[in-house]
């Protein structure tokens, strides 16, 4: 019954038209950086918390990519909310043709654990500069920062207008029989297929951003040592539990050796020899998912790392080599602090390893043969990548970040987000003083002959 009350409450002000004026909308994304700047240091402790994570992780990866976001949303809403022109066909003279952006109404974001500050915010941003009502449900795995981003929301916004519910499964179960006018999930396939059934119930649109295995490919042109560097950067980065963490690395034969030297170099150059002792070195989210990680370590292919402190949740980044296709280890979306580095005679063997596979959120190849990249980008189906780096691809708001098959659908940052919960009217202003008489009955030759000449 609490859920239904509150979204009669968020319908009642959505049909009130206040979300509809657009000065409205730029207010509340003011108010919510305002919040974001308040509850900062809030944040920053909820992070080490949760994951362990450092303020300047926690900044980059996070709070600074949010206020990023909400700075490019408040310059642009206006331009993205108006009206824009389209070109009419000559058969429907007189008449002016464009397209109307509104909002769908009252809208779910469900976020996950491993980003829960950016993964929570970064969607509401597009939600409120489109004009909807929210419900955000943070993740209950990372329970400290749920209580500060419902305490951030619940002081900035009234809940008639964006509301936080906090709890585990059985919130999720209730949100999900409620029919809201878009979802929007960030998680795991499995979740994601159940809010996809539930949502089908009331035909509810729905973007899922998912993950999977997102492979990174080094060929024998590839400057090896930057590859190393901005690979352990990229795969170690919250501990690998990042939705588009490079997961398995297929390296040409010939370059592995020196790969793998250069990687457990950059290994000690970023965390130290003892990465424990790094106070920027982050933890497993929760022992679940620190024992499962460290059941897919295999100790005969172990090249650097493997130890770990359950204690504190803590895992060595850890590589392993000579990773064949049946291992555990490339069974599943791994999501913590080990590299399985697996050999290929060649660039077709890679090629074809990954397009056998479900298509990925992401993909990395490092090369400096030009056909060797226009292959990948355009043989291979996946979310989006980089070449020659991993991640960054996500962090800007002038391209959209998203999934295709198993890794997701629909996709947002900047304009995507603004798109993604907006619903685009197709419109036509017929004028009055010409009517064309040739779409009316009776049909005759000569009117055929017009409509046919029209529509050329």
């Amino acid at each position: 019954m609490q859920m239904e009350a509150l979204m009669k409450k968020q319908r009642d002000f959505f049909d009130s038209g206040k979300t509809l004026d657009i000065s409205f909308r730029i207010r509340a994304l003011e108010k919510l950086e305002q919040a974001v700047h308040v509850y900062e240091e809030r944040l920053y402790g909820a992070l080490r918390k949760d994951l362990g994570k450092s303020k300047a992780e926690a900044y980059m990866c996070e709070v600074g990519l949010t206020l990023s976001e909400l700075r490019y949303m408040k310059k642009h809403v206006r331009s993205f909310s108006k009206n824009h022109w389209a070109r009419t066909p000559l058969s429907q003279f007189h008449a002016k043709s464009f397209t109307v952006q509104e909002p769908y109404g009252v809208v779910l974001i469900m976020s996950p654990w491993n980003y829960p500050v950016l993964l929570t915010l970064e969607p509401l941003v597009g939600a409120i500069a489109a004009g909807n009502c929210c419900v955000v449900k943070p993740s209950a795995y990372a329970p400290a920062v749920s209580r500060v981003l419902a305490q951030m929301l619940t002081e900035t916004f009234e809940e008639r207008y964006v509301a936080v519910v906090e709890g585990g499964r059985q919130e999720n179960q209730d949100l999900l029989e409620q029919r809201f006018d878009y979802i929007f999930f960030t998680g795991g396939v499995k979740v994601g297929k159940l809010v996809m059934e539930k949502a089908s119930a009331h035909l509810t649109p729905v973007t899922l951003e998912l993950g999977g295995k997102s492979p990174c490919i080094i060929d024998r042109t590839a400057d090896i040592r930057i590859a190393a560097r901005r690979l352990v950067f990229g795969k170690y980065l919250n501990c690998g539990q990042t939705c588009v963490a490079p997961d398995y690395v297929l390296v040409e034969q010939c370059v592995q050796k020196e790969l793998l030297a250069c990687i457990q170099k950059e290994i000690i150059k970023q965390y130290g020899e003892r990465p424990f002792e790094n106070p920027s070195y982050g933890k497993m989210i929760n022992r679940k998912h620190f024992d499962r990680v460290m059941k897919l370590i295999d100790k005969k292919k172990l090249v650097y790392g493997g130890a770990c402190h359950a204690d504190t949740l803590q895992i060595e980044p850890t590589v392993l080599k000579d990773v064949i296709e049946e291992d555990a280890v490339m069974q599943e979306e791994i999501f913590g602090p080990l590299l399985p580095v697996l050999s290929v005679s060649s660039m077709d063997e890679a090629y074809e390893f990954v397009k056998k596979r479900p298509r990925p959120l992401a993909l990395y190849l490092f090369t400096t043969d030009k056909k060797t990249e226009e292959r990948f980008l355009k043989g291979v189906s996946f979310g989006g990548g980089c070449v020659n780096d991993t991640i960054i691809h996500l962090a800007t708001s002038e391209m959209g970040f998203g999934g295709v098959g198993n890794s997701g659908m629909g996709s947002y940052h900047g304009k995507k987000s603004f798109e993604t919960f907006s619903h685009e009217k197709s419109m036509v202003k017929k004028y009055n003083w010409l009517d064309l008489p040739m779409r009316y009955q009776p049909y005759n030759e000569m009117k055929e002959k017009l409509v046919r000449m029209f529509l050329r």
